[in-house]
């Protein structure tokens, strides 16, 4: 009877187990789904015509996709070659930039002790709490003092300062870097740039690859100041572009070619997440974790 009674408390435990699992991969599909769903509803309008797209919704795709790619692209009033490359640009820049002078400086605060350490990270996580809207008003009046309006130099230099991605270095760091490591590579001769850059960074590779696409993302996305900064033309970025449609002719509004246009304007942020979504996974979880 004990022996009995255990199996069926075993069997009752198994299937609790499953009835939990079948729950929440229920709950992970739904939230997929959700999240999935506007991004595909976002590429079927993408092959369907203005009229098309008048008559309502569908989930199925029609034919109109190279007629819009071919719109958007060639369209004289919006120059999305130009504005996908300067948004290129200033979005690689400042990713490169952010990760590894963030990096540099975590590296300086872990390894380092020296006087007012601990000001110095406390006066970075305060700057953190500053939104970047309050000084815009300022920063705008210097560079228009400096005349670097319609330049990316303003978009890009500042992208060093970025105390959110160095909080998270420095997290990192605590994680995966041991003093040791840093005494045994000065014993050896090595300097300290030499040894930031041969044998830190390749250990902050997971935290680098995180840092670069949420830096990308953040600065492909960016409109507040490069609207403020950029009003030519040929200067100007994909958002700045994309809110340049509100103001287009109603009759001459193609909604096919707008879906085009947006569907184009994120494809580079898909195809970076693609390459780094392993390192960022990684990076992710080891840096959750403080040994």
């Amino acid at each position: 009877m004990t022996k009995a009674k255990s199996n069926i408390e075993n069997t009752m435990g198994r299937i609790q187990l499953i009835i939990i699992r079948v729950i929440v991969y229920t709950f992970m599909i739904l939230l997929a789904v959700l999240c999935l769903f506007f991004f595909y509803l976002m590429v079927i309008n993408s092959t369907r015509s203005n009229a098309q797209l008048a008559t309502g919704f569908t989930l199925l795709p029609k034919g109109n996709f190279l007629v819009n790619l071919k719109n958007a692209w060639n369209d004289a009033s919006i120059n999305i070659p130009r504005g996908m490359l300067n948004s290129l640009i200033i979005a690689v820049s400042s990713a490169l930039l952010t990760t590894y002078f963030s990096a540099l400086t975590a590296y300086g605060v872990h390894v380092y002790d020296f006087r007012g350490k601990k000001f110095v990270f406390s006066f970075i996580m305060a700057i953190m709490m500053i939104p970047s809207q309050v000084s815009a008003l300022g920063f705008v009046q210097m560079m228009n003092k400096l005349h670097l309006n319609n330049s990316f130099i303003p978009l890009i230099v500042p992208s060093i300062a970025a105390p959110v991605v160095f909080f998270y270095m420095k997290q990192y760091m605590e994680s995966v870097l041991p003093l040791e490591v840093i005494d045994a590579a000065r014993v050896d001769g090595s300097n300290e740039f030499r040894t930031f850059n041969t044998i830190v960074l390749p250990m902050l590779k997971p935290a680098i690859a995180v840092q670069m696409i949420f830096s990308f993302v953040s600065s492909w996305n960016n409109f507040f100041v490069p609207a403020l900064l950029l009003d030519k033309a040929e200067k100007k970025t994909v958002p700045i572009m994309i809110s340049q449609l509100r103001s287009a002719d109603y009759s001459k509004f193609d909604m096919g070619k707008v879906y085009m246009f947006i569907l184009l304007a994120i494809l580079p942020v898909i195809v970076v997440y693609v390459f780094l979504s392993k390192s960022i996974i990684k990076g992710v979880t080891a840096g959750s974790v403080k040994g």
